[in-house]
């Protein structure tokens, strides 16, 4: 059995940095806590990604909390999205009940209730927050794909409009547009359009339009449009000099999983493609928690999680850490979850034989340990505690620690969503992207061309069994545009046809501009 008068003593020298540390809580021995064994993670080492895991109910919400409170005392943006409305109370001082009372005399802390700089966002105004949008053209055709449960045949024929748009300067701002240049390319005027680099089959378009059609039935219309957030606006200080944590609020849509995680895809992808090199910075540029990240890695194909996989890879030298927070570590991909040099594993449970499984590669990631038995100890652990590996300041992996976790000097739970609304709306950027903008695109450029509407979406929306059949070669990803990207302007109806004067209208286009923005513009700007 380790000593127990070592043990604090080891830990707490494992654990040291020269630099600033981001405090997660006091190393355990045998249900003892050690005061003096501060355990936390470098902040200059935050940029080395993270792993936030375990079981529901056992705490990850409220270590995320913790760390995002600090990394924006020392002067770091966050950028985090908020399932369930729970992070919320970062913006209210705590109020310590008995329980985090006990816990902090339990661990010797010292512990002055502070709120922070919260800057409240909502995919496209749903739900409070200032909205925040994207162009299905910055969007990308993969993750777009990745959005409808796009096949192979349908996600390479969806690349291929996108290179066309791209290559004839057709702003795609919202669904409309994207469905305006897929009746476009199969009507009798467009179809000579495509013909030298494969040609895009009426009855694949079809399949397409009825999935963009879906969509517009989850309300997805105003995640689409402009303006479109800038990464200038996620990156901020406040007069104070701490950094703004900027929460995503999902509650409104968190029955839409695949959209939103999709769209916190594009958001880092933006980040990548937007930060200039930074190399190894004192403390990060900014600090992304990616909650809920094994909905995007859900029946992803292959190369989209290679594509994740080279974007967190990469990011790092850009001065962006991004932390996943997930149930369990196998939710990520292997390829991603060898980028995350820091790891919180809180409980995990074996009900099940996939949970026995997902246990033992668990502690098989974690350096050895003489002091614990970790398949043991990760399914005793208690609320607000975890098993914690970090990288020292010279890049290496501490020793494993059972970790009790402080809690948040900020409010733990939610804030009545009346009054963040009422913070969203006194924010300075309220103004700036509060009105949603149109400018002319794609649609009305197409019906120029033609001199009369675009054609009618209802007249490809058909059912014709043989998409799947149907082999396309696409010539590759679509280039990006160099200058400013366009934005939609209204569309006028005035073709008679039922589908059409709906999807032309401002309610149809609401309804059709709700669904498709996400994440991996990056794939279409190489």
């Amino acid at each position: 059995m380790t000593d127990q008068d070592d043990f604090g003593t080891r830990l707490a020298a494992a654990y040291a940095s020269e630099g600033s540390t981001i405090e997660i809580g006091r190393a355990v021995l045998d249900g003892t806590a050690h005061p003096e064994a501060v355990i936390g993670v470098p902040t200059a080492m935050c940029n080395r990604h993270g792993l936030i895991a375990g079981a529901t109910g056992t705490g990850k919400t409220v270590t995320l909390q913790l760390l995002a409170e600090q990394l924006s005392a020392q002067g770091v943006p966050v950028f985090t999205a908020d399932i369930k409305g729970d992070l919320t109370g970062l913006a209210k001082p705590a109020t310590p009940g008995d329980k985090v009372t006990a816990r902090i005399d339990e661990l010797g802390l010292a512990f002055t209730p502070t709120g922070s700089p919260v800057q409240f966002w909502a995919l496209g105004g749903q739900g409070p927050g200032v909205p925040i949008r994207s162009t299905i053209g910055s969007f990308g055709p993969q993750l777009l794909s990745k959005v409808l449960g796009a096949n192979e045949t349908q996600s390479s024929s969806l690349a291929l409009v996108f290179y066309y748009a791209d290559q004839k300067g057709l702003p795609l701002l919202d669904l409309v547009d994207l469905v305006d240049v897929l009746t476009y390319l199969t009507s009798d005027d467009g179809k000579a359009e495509l013909k030298t680099i494969g040609g895009l089959s009426s009855a694949t378009a079809g399949v397409l339009l009825r999935k963009l059609v879906e969509l517009t039935q989850q309300d997805a219309e105003a995640f689409f449009g402009e303006p479109e957030v800038t990464i200038d606006s996620l990156i901020r200080l406040a007069p104070d000099g701490r950094g703004v944590i900027n929460c995503l609020e999902l509650a409104a849509v968190q029955d839409r999983p695949k959209l939103f995680s999709t769209f916190l895809m594009w958001l880092l992808a933006e980040l990548f493609e937007t930060l200039p090199e930074a190399g190894d910075l004192d403390k990060p540029k900014l600090v992304f928690f990616f909650d809920e990240a094994h909905l995007l890695f859900a029946d992803a194909s292959k190369e989209f999680i290679e594509q994740v996989a080279q974007t967190v890879r990469l990011i790092r030298s850009k001065g962006v850490g991004v932390f996943f927070v997930t149930q369990l570590p196998d939710d990520v991909p292997d390829a991603v979850l060898a980028q995350l040099g820091n790891r919180v594993q809180h409980a995990l449970r074996a009900y099940t034989p996939r949970d026995a499984k997902a246990l033992k590669a668990a502690v098989s990631t974690y350096p050895k340990t003489d002091d614990y038995d970790l398949e043991e100890v990760l399914t005793q652990l208690g609320i607000g505690e975890a098993i914690v590996t970090v990288l020292t300041d010279d890049g290496a992996p501490t020793p494993v620690a059972w970790t009790k976790v402080r809690p948040p000097q900020s409010q733990i739970g939610a804030v009545d969503p009346a009054e963040v609304k009422t913070m969203a709306e006194a924010s300075d950027l309220w103004s700036t992207y509060a009105t949603e903008v149109d400018r002319q695109s794609a649609r009305e450029i197409l019906a120029g061309k033609m001199g009369v509407p675009a054609p009618s979406p209802g007249d490809l929306v058909r059912d014709s069994g043989i998409d799947d059949d149907f082999d396309i070669k696409v010539p590759g990803e679509p280039k990006p545009k160099s200058g400013p990207k366009a934005k939609a302007s209204p569309k006028k109806n005035d073709d008679g046809n039922v589908v059409t004067d709906f999807l032309k209208s401002r309610e149809g286009r609401a309804t059709i501009n709700n669904v498709v923005r996400g994440v991996f513009g990056m794939m279409r700007k190489k």
